[in-house]
């Protein structure tokens, strides 16, 4: 049980990272509300992919897919970074009911997992990835106040009127990251979905818009936090790098794709007796995206 005050705006709670218990057995709200995250991404993806030309059985088994290298992703990114504790506990290494699961592990991880059953079966990648990233920010606005209940995640000392207080923070004030991440990510889910009706030109930018978006509030969010994983060389915190990196690169990918026009969506529409130039085939959709060449 946590005492959890916002001294600056006089809200005052306390929580209990166990929801409930079977017995022995304990049901964490953290895992709960990862759950709740993960269900209505998959309600909104289901609900939206007649609009980007994805087949849903095929999609269905991307998921499947790329839930477990996810979690694998996830864990295995957390481990090459703390390596110097697991090597001399090798008992650990599987041992995530413990914590440590890095998101961005989890993201890369899903995102393999899924393209390369998508690849198999001929499946529009980039289009399949416009939609992963939508759900992706719903599950991790959602997702990230289990930090809150975990009372983790939360970054360096502050004295601004949201300032968070609580037994692990010591007492003292502290920039409550899992609230900036939170907004920050639905957020952007709502900006690139009403992108995505309006001005979306082409399959896979979605996508790199994400790059963009969620990098650039990693870079700095990430920043702030006081439980980073670094690299062994320069003390540089990992997620800062691969969220510049990331950002980086949808930047300069939306500007060499600006003129691109090719939508998996299009081969849902009637044939036309003459076609116009701009439209494309399944095969061009699947082999000529920007998401297979980034």
């Amino acid at each position: 049980m946590y005492h959890v005050t916002f001294p600056g705006i006089g809200l005052a709670l306390d929580i209990n990272p166990v929801a409930f218990a079977i017995g022995d057995f304990q049901v964490y709200w953290y895992g709960i509300i990862i759950g709740m995250g993960f269900l209505l991404a998959l309600i909104f993806a289901l609900r939206n992919l007649k609009y980007f030309g994805i087949d849903k059985n095929g999609f269905i088994d991307c998921v499947l897919v790329g839930l477990i290298a996810g979690i694998l992703g996830a864990r295995l990114y957390y481990v090459f970074f703390k390596w110097d504790y697991y090597a001399q506990h090798l008992d650990e290494l599987f041992a995530i009911h413990n914590g440590g699961l890095a998101i961005y592990g989890g993201v890369i991880g899903g995102l393999l997992g899924g393209c390369i059953v998508a690849k198999i079966k001929k499946l529009p990648i980039p289009a399949i990835l416009d939609i992963a990233v939508m759900g992706f920010l719903i599950g991790q606005g959602l997702g990230r106040w289990g930090n809150f209940f975990n009372q983790e995640a939360f970054g360096t000392p502050t004295d601004l009127p949201w300032r968070m207080v609580s037994e692990n923070t010591e007492g003292v004030g502290v920039h409550p990251c899992f609230l900036y991440e939170s907004l920050w990510c639905l957020l952007g889910f709502v900006l690139l979905y009403w992108f995505s009706r309006k001005w979306r030109q082409y399959d896979g930018q979605i996508f790199l818009l994400y790059l963009v978006w969620y990098g650039m509030e990693r870079m700095i969010v990430e920043g702030l936090r006081t439980d980073s994983l670094y690299t062994p060389l320069f003390g540089l915190r990992v997620s800062q790098i691969l969220a510049a990196v990331t950002m980086l690169a949808g930047i300069v990918l939306l500007i060499v794709f600006r003129k691109r026009r090719v939508k998996a969506a299009d081969r849902t529409a009637p044939a036309q007796s003459n076609p116009d130039a701009n439209e494309v085939s399944a095969a061009d959709v699947t082999d000529d995206t920007p998401a297979d060449e980034s």
